[in-house]
């Protein structure tokens, strides 16, 4: 390996200035307390590879705590039109993190989450959090439950190898999104348990959920500062996305074998990890691989919605082909973005998900998964 280094449930270019250049010490602070002994127990706690918690003088202040305003009071509709306080229009292009969860759908545009970066949310009653880190490209979407508890997570303001660190606000343990566990704090070593979430476009997602509704941007939306608002037509990171340097702190040992900005969905399954490029799996059509003993089928939509599902269907292994905008597999045509069968003898069965996060850049996948593996590579 080549490594070199309208409905309710429940602000910030300076900051982004912070996120992206200066590289402050880390100060003091309630987030990082009590942090220095495992919870619970005598065994070192460990996540993926990490031992934790994780050393203090790894953590990057990329932004002070909550400058970057978590979003605390979610506001749906069908769209952006009516709302007078929103000045943008929200378009088909516009990517968003997907939701389906207990027969409700919902979207949030990246367009909110590049600014705000955590929405604490409801469905049904389910307390959930869904989560977006513009440095890594990531989406984690978990049970917004700690020691059995709802809370509401916040923006720390630090950064562990270039990804959003939380804080949760019955502890103010710190957490790492990507691997959605505790790193220093009181919960050290505690998980959340993750729920299935997708990386589309708007005009994607609504076509497959005709039923959906999306985040309003705040100030409709509230936040952990109250009235908060921000210019939502502008992508602060885009040229973050189109170079080729990897967030701030603690990077120096990065995988070379792609390009850091690379889109990748990873799968994990018997301790293999393998991450499939965007590029190979749209040239492909359709892949049909095998990571360890769980069979996968991988694709992407011509919008650029990178998916992978378990190929397996009643306890039987399907081969799946290509047409057009669909999956044919089982004698069935499969939606890409959803994994449902419309038709055929598997017609309303719904494939499960073979990736445990959102696609996001190769950079972030191989620091958090070394020594993973590329599929075509």
């Amino acid at each position: 390996m080549n490594r070199r280094r309208f409905l309710a449930t429940l602000g910030f270019t300076s900051a982004l200035a912070g996120c992206l250049g200066n590289d402050p010490p880390v100060a003091d602070d309630a987030n990082a307390g009590g942090a220095d002994s495992a919870a619970g127990g005598t065994e070192t706690p460990r996540a993926g590879p990490f031992d934790l918690p994780i050393p203090e003088d790894e953590l990057r202040r990329g932004a002070p705590k909550d400058a970057i305003p978590a979003i605390t009071a979610p506001v749906y509709s069908d769209d952006w039109s009516g709302f007078d306080e929103v000045s943008v229009e929200l378009d088909d292009s516009f990517e968003v993190v997907g939701v389906e969860l207990d027969g409700i759908v919902r979207a949030y545009p990246l367009a909110i989450l590049n600014w705000h970066e955590i929405v604490n949310d409801t469905f049904d009653g389910r307390p959930v959090v869904v989560t977006y880190c513009p440095l890594c490209g990531s989406a984690v979407v978990a049970d917004r439950l700690v020691q059995g508890e709802p809370t509401y997570f916040g923006v720390s303001g630090f950064l562990w190898m270039s990804d959003l660190v939380m804080y949760d606000d019955r502890t103010n343990s710190l957490w790492s999104q990507v691997l959605a566990t505790a790193i220093r704090g009181e919960l050290t070593g505690d998980t959340l348990s993750l729920l299935p979430a997708t990386i589309s476009t708007w005009g994607e997602w609504k076509a497959s959920h005709p039923d959906t509704d999306v985040l309003v941007p705040p100030p409709v939306s509230g936040t952990i500062r109250g009235r908060q608002t921000r210019r939502y037509e502008v992508n602060p990171y885009t040229s973050y996305q189109q170079s080729s340097s990897i967030g701030i702190g603690f990077n120096d040992d990065v995988d070379e074998r792609m390009h850091p900005k690379t889109s990748v969905i990873g799968v994990t399954a018997g301790g293999v990890a393998r991450a499939y490029p965007f590029d190979p799996v749209s040239n492909a059509g359709v892949v049909n691989d095998r990571v360890a003993d769980l069979p996968v089928v991988v694709s992407a939509t011509t919008d650029g919605t990178l998916v992978a599902y378990v190929r397996r269907v009643d306890g039987t292994v399907l081969e799946f082909e290509r047409d057009g905008d669909v999956l044919v597999g089982g004698g069935s045509r499969w939606d890409i973005v959803t994994g449902r069968a419309l038709d055929g003898p598997h017609e309303g069965t719904a494939l499960t998900r073979a990736n445990d996060r959102s696609p996001m850049f190769w950079f972030a996948w191989a620091d958090f998964n070394p020594g993973t593996e590329i599929y075509g590579a």
